[in-house]
Formats: C-alpha cells, structure tokens, sequence
C-alpha cells in the first residue's frame, strides 16, 4: 500500500522511542522528520540526551525511567500508534519499564544501539541482558550492525556462516525477522543479511560504503521502516518500500538551497527518482514517468538538465546499469533471470544495452567486476532498492547511530 496514493487514507501513528541527537541527523528529532515524510502521525517518548563531540566522543545522559514513562503514557493518551521504533535505551529499568508498553503496540522495530562507530560498547552487561529477555523477543525486526551482534551473543562473524548462524540465534530468542549489516566479509563491499524466523533469508550486497556510513542514514532507514509497518506492510515489504525512500529522499535527492536548483525543479527531480525507484524494472519510457509526474516530456528533460546535468533516459539508463551490476556482484542470478528481473525483453536486448554502456559483456563482467577493460564506463548513478541494504555507521569521529 501505498500512503501517497489515496488523499483520504487515515494517517497512522508512529511511536518513536529514542534519545536525541545535538547534530539533529539522527535521534528522535530526526525519527519525527522521517515519519512525517512518510505521511505517519509521530509520536515520541526521549529516553537520553546524547552531545556528539567528533574530538572527545558522544556524551550521554539518561532521563529519569518515570520521566520516559510519562512521556510515552502521555503520547498513549492522544493517540494509538500501530507501529513503534525503540532505538536508544541503555538504563535498565527503563528497558524494563517499555516491556508493557511496547507489548501493546502491534508492529515494532528495535534498533538497539550497543556499539558506536570507535567500537566503544555503550550497554552495561546489565543492559544487554535486559535487552535479551525483554525487548529482543517483542521485535518484529531486530537491527543490528554485526559488530553489534557479536557482543550481543559473544561470537565472531566473519564468514556468511556466522551471520547465518548469528541470525538464527536472535530468531531463537525471540525476533521474528532480524537484520544484520554492515558486515566487510569481501573487501569493498558492504554485506547485509535479512532473515525472517519461518521464511528464509536473503544476502545483499553493497559498495556504497560512504553512503550508508553516514551519521543517521541507518536511524532513518529503521524509522521508515516502522512507518512502512504503520501503513500495513509486511516486513519484507516495509524494507524494501524503506530502503527506496532513503535512496530517493536523502542518499541522492537535491537541495534547495542557495545556489541550488529552484524548489520546483527540485520537487520534480526527487519525484522523478522516487518513481524510478518503484517502476524501473517494468517502465524504461522516459514518457511514462513524464505522465504520472504531470509534465511533457520536454520539462522533465529541463529539469533533469537542471539538476544533474543528464537526460531523464540517461538517468534511467545509470539506474538498470547500476541496478544490473549490483546483480551480477552479489547474486548468483543468470543473465536471463537478471533481464527478466529488469524488464527486457530478451537476455539478447540486456546484453546489448549493457555492453554498450559497460563495454564489456555482462558475463565478462561477472568474472571480474572490479576491473573492467580500459575506456568501459564505469557510471556514479543514483544507487538502487533491490540488492543492497545498509552499511555501517559514520567514519567521522566516535557517533552513536541510532
């Protein structure tokens, strides 16, 4: 279901529980932007004030459990949230306090933040323990960098295997889906596991380490998805419909400030991409995104023009290519199930688009992606949904992610 396409869908409420943020890019202040973005009601409950410092590090201060508690039953009162993020929580008897409360609100994600980006560990021995028996159980999804789940269950992860392994032991303690990323297993490549209890479980693979390292990425990715859950998704849905907002509006959106393209131009662009991110496998047409956006073809050539200096078919072009190459990195797809997957009509029209912009084959490619022939196009274009998931946290300073 989609929020943006009936004006009279009732708005559902969102719960966030989490600390702030003094940066604003991440935290409850920005949970609230990102619920409201999605078309959610927010809630939000502030359960410790966090100052990030790049020199001497994040500082800390929790708020008192009655003081948590009466936030969250005061926000109860207005409303009645169908979906809840519980992010950052290291004080024990709030852990404890949340149980029954996050018990009664039918969807829930919890992101808790264990390790920040130094490796520094941020939950007592106590805290994790609460976290295990508490809160891990009540979780639709679970995510947690790998680093994370290592000192939640006192393993290594080094291998696939492990993460495997890591998974099914979370799902044994109680999460119904769980998400490990971030995990470096092939260098240059960010790996993301996705397993659910009683449906399997998917790997994905990303090289836009950077991207996803960014300070709040992560913390807005688990927010969408709690919204996405909101609005009825079922998890492996809320991630997907998540991960191709984040893309959309925050990884490879534009600004509209000074200097930058005219807030109409910009609405446009973003719209654009936001639609490419959901028809790109089934609509190639420049006209087709040209007629949902309610414009000729010619503006949407203006726009782009504008704005990132590329034709719209250009645009749609990088992302089969980016969108192909990711396939062929990380899966073990053939070319016919990656043409069929894009929307070609024939491995042979696949083949010929992709050697044309590569200059290489796809299956010359595949066996050695990282080092294509002298003069092959390697494209920057917008990165895609349906093969990676998230990275890491910032390599800028000592942040908590949440």
């Amino acid at each position: 279901m989609n929020p943006h396409s009936d004006t009279n869908i009732i708005l559902p409420d969102v719960l966030s529980i989490n600390a702030s943020d003094s940066t604003g890019e991440a935290g409850i202040v920005a949970d609230i932007g990102t619920i409201s973005a999605l078309r959610g009601r927010p809630l939000a409950a502030m359960t410790s004030i966090i100052s990030q410092d790049e020199a001497s590090g994040p500082h800390v201060s929790n708020l008192p459990m009655q003081l948590v508690a009466e936030q969250i039953r005061s926000a109860l009162q207005k409303a009645r949230p169908l979906a809840v993020k519980v992010g950052f929580v290291c004080d024990p008897q709030t852990i404890e306090c949340l149980c029954p409360i996050v018990k009664s609100v039918p969807r829930r994600v919890m992101v808790p933040s264990v390790i920040d980006s130094t490796g520094k560990r941020l939950l007592s021995d106590l805290a994790m323990d609460m976290w295990r028996t508490h809160l891990l159980p009540l979780a639709d999804l679970l995510i947690l960098k790998v680093c994370e789940a290592e000192a939640m269950l006192g393993c290594r992860i080094l291998t696939d295997d492990d993460m495997l392994r890591a998974a099914r032991h979370l799902c044994q303690l109680g999460a119904r889906a769980v998400m490990l990323r971030g995990a470096e297993i092939r260098e240059g490549y960010l790996t993301t596991l996705l397993m659910h209890a009683d449906e399997g479980h998917e790997f994905f693979s990303s090289r836009n380490m950077d991207t996803w390292r960014r300070h709040g990425m992560a913390g807005a990715l688990s927010t969408a998805i709690a919204t996405r859950m909101a609005f009825g998704d079922s998890t492996q849905e809320a991630v997907s419909n998540a991960h191709a907002y984040i893309h959309s509006h925050m990884v490879y959106s534009v600004s509209t400030a000074k200097g930058k393209p005219a807030m109409r131009s910009a609405d446009i662009y973003n719209a654009f991409l936001s639609l490419l991110t959901r028809h790109y496998a089934t609509a190639h047409d420049v006209a087709f995104y040209a007629e949902r956006l309610c414009i000729s073809t010619r503006y949407l050539q203006d726009v782009t023009d504008k704005v990132a200096e590329k034709k719209p078919k250009q645009i749609i072009s990088d992302y089969l290519l980016q969108e192909a190459c990711t396939m062929l990195d990380g899966t073990r797809l053939t070319i016919q199930q990656i043409s069929q997957h894009l929307g070609f009509t024939s491995q042979a029209q696949f083949s010929r688009f992709f050697s044309r912009e590569m200059r290489v084959s796809p299956q010359e490619y595949r066996k050695d992606p990282l080092n294509p022939p002298l003069g092959g196009r390697r494209t920057d274009p917008p990165p895609t949904q349906s093969s990676r998931r998230n990275g890491d946290c910032s390599p800028h300073g000592a942040q908590i992610d949440i």
